[in-house]
């Protein structure tokens, strides 16, 4: 499939840009016993080499080819991270045919919303948590070809991956792809109904994938880790995107459980993570060491240096050269107290539509915390006269497959792509974050108000794991909550500190945007009760659907609630 869209933007270098499949074989032959893929399993490293990946990915293509699938098929994918899915990716892309990747935890509307939007026409399934809803997918598909790769948690299909490919010789196909040619249908997260399918070009992956590589001055004998969704677009770049066309190890943990024993057993050079899971580092490590004692030891010089390199060694994170974050907005005061301990973390900005590439704040810089870093070699960002950001570059999508009239609102005649997010930039280029267009409510009262600035401003004040403000239609915002679970909680002392930081944005907010009551979830906010996106952001207007009513009818005598106090 290729599409006009993107022909204008396409520059001369990328026609000579080096392509996964390109480099993929160029390893195989140059450094063919090498390690490429580690995957862990009984506790153990299951290693593949460049040689066994491009073998096997080889085989898949005349695997494929003998079901009768043709160079431009769909076919899905849908595992957590592991090395047959790379190997997969690969091999789709050998095949020529248009990958459509799934996120493992999606619920059987989404499930069913990408196979039939993208016309998939096979699914290959490994690694997940719960199989409910790809089984009750399946269930209505029979005409569906399934394979699955070959792990217990991986529901029964078809064909077995290593038997499925074991039958076939490796293909002397070998694709010649232009820059322009589709090599991925994207879906995005859905944070406000079915997600869209962004279509990923071979030349915009490749060019946003080597500008990384290149800005980050990644080397040999960078090790990788992959365990954020490959569905998402950050993975697929910084981690598969940047490991092929590099050349750089990667390994897969065995199981969330075991996730930091992983992490400890491959030693990652680069790791990448999102600000939920930085937040229950932390907490780890403060169930540990409490905060007064670890401030205390902080402050002894020699100590100071002993007490970094135990922290770091705790998280398999003693050999990181570079940390990252994104996918979602995280608190400033996070990133301080991890400068603090010794862990500089490189926040960055982008999105699907921008191959997650756009801003990084690398090399890092202490006093651009709470910026999104600036523009990437390559990439122009600027804020237009109503505050939304806009970037152009080469690395952009090609459009959202079948439906043009939402590709058509993306960009503008001079190539702009519009993300609608509203932000500032500083006289050095920075980017600051300050929301969604989208996310901006208006009360009862009339008055706009948007609710990113003030969660980020809570965030620097309050021990809370997840908030979000709500408004739409209501009196007055109210702040819903969820506290971190300490050992030995207290209620009474929790509430009277989220009355203290109340009273101080309060102090600091117009009259419309001050909260008028915080209310303590009860159960916490996640991807399997349809509250968080596979990619853990949060989906407000599930929140404000699902507590309208409570914020309707908030007491005027009362700030603090707790929801498993009003059944």
């Amino acid at each position: 499939m290729t599409l006009p869209l993107q022909t204008d933007r396409i520059k001369d270098s990328l026609m000579t840009q080096q392509l996964p499949t390109d480099c993929i074989l160029k390893w195989a032959k140059e450094r063919s016993n090498e390690v490429y893929l580690r995957q862990i399993i009984n506790r153990q490293f299951v290693d593949f080499t460049y040689a066994e990946v491009a073998d096997k990915a080889l085989r898949l293509v005349s695997a494929l080819r003998a079901q009768g699938f043709q160079p431009g098929d769909r076919i899905a994918l849908m595992s957590k991270n592991c090395a047959e899915w790379f190997i997969t990716d690969l091999a789709l892309m050998l095949g020529s045919y248009i990958s459509v990747p799934i996120f493992p935890t999606a619920g059987p509307e989404t499930v069913e919303h990408c196979l039939t939007h993208s016309e998939s026409k096979a699914l290959l399934i490994g690694k997940l948590d719960d199989s409910k809803a790809i089984n009750t997918v399946l269930a209505g598909m029979p005409d569906l070809f399934t394979v699955n790769f070959d792990y217990p948690s991986a529901p029964k299909c078809q064909y077995g991956f290593n038997e499925f490919i074991a039958k076939y010789k490796p293909s002397e196909e070998r694709p010649n792809h232009q820059p322009n040619d589709i090599m991925s249908i994207v879906y995005t997260s859905g944070t406000s109904g079915l997600p869209k399918g962004a279509m990923l070009s071979y030349g915009a992956f490749s060019w946003s994938v080597q500008r990384l590589v290149d800005h980050i001055g990644m080397q040999d004998g960078e090790r990788l880790f992959s365990y954020l969704p490959l569905a998402h677009i950050t993975e697929r770049v910084y981690i598969f995107g940047s490991s092929v066309i590099a050349g750089m190890q990667v390994a897969f943990p065995e199981s969330l459980d075991t996730f930091i024993d992983d992490v400890k057993m491959h030693r990652p050079t680069l790791f990448i993570s999102v600000p939920r899971l930085w937040t229950l580092f932390q907490q780890r490590i403060l169930e540990k060491l409490p905060q007064g004692k670890l401030n205390i030891l902080l402050k002894i010089p020699f100590v100071s240096g002993v007490i970094k390199r135990k922290l770091a060694d705790g998280l398999g994170l003693n050999k990181a050269r570079v940390l990252g974050c994104g996918s979602a907005p995280i608190s400033p005061a996070l990133l301080r107290w991890y400068e603090n301990v010794g862990l500089k973390i490189t926040e960055a900005w982008g999105m699907t539509e921008s191959f997650a590439y756009s801003t990084l704040n690398h090399p890092f810089r202490s006093d651009k915390i709470g910026t999104v870093g600036n523009a990437g070699p390559g990439i122009e960002v600027k804020v237009s006269d109503n505050e939304e950001i806009l970037v152009r570059g080469m690395g952009l999508f090609s459009g959202y497959y079948k439906n043009e009239e939402a590709t058509a609102k993306m960009f503008d005649s001079d190539g702009w792509l519009h993300t609608g997010d509203i932000g500032s930039i500083d006289d050095e280029g920075y980017l600051t974050i300050q929301g969604r267009i989208n996310d901006t409510f208006k009360t009862a009262k009339g008055k706009f108000v948007s609710p990113v600035p003030i969660e980020k401003r809570i965030f620097e004040l309050a021990n809370i794991e997840l908030m979000c403000v709500i408004g739409s239609g209501l009196p007055a915002p109210i702040l819903l909550a969820i506290p971190h679970q300490f050992q030995n909680f207290d209620r009474e002392r929790y509430e009277k500190t989220a009355k203290r930081v109340i009273d101080t944005i309060n102090k600091e907010l117009e009259s419309h945007a001050k909260i008028k009551g915080v209310l303590m979830i009860e159960d916490p906010w996640s991807v399997e009760n349809g509250i968080l996106t596979p990619t853990l952001k949060i989906k407000r207007h599930v929140l404000e659907k699902k507590y309208h009513d409570i914020g309707s009818h908030w007491p005027k005598d009362k700030l603090v609630q707790w929801e498993d106090n009003l059944s």
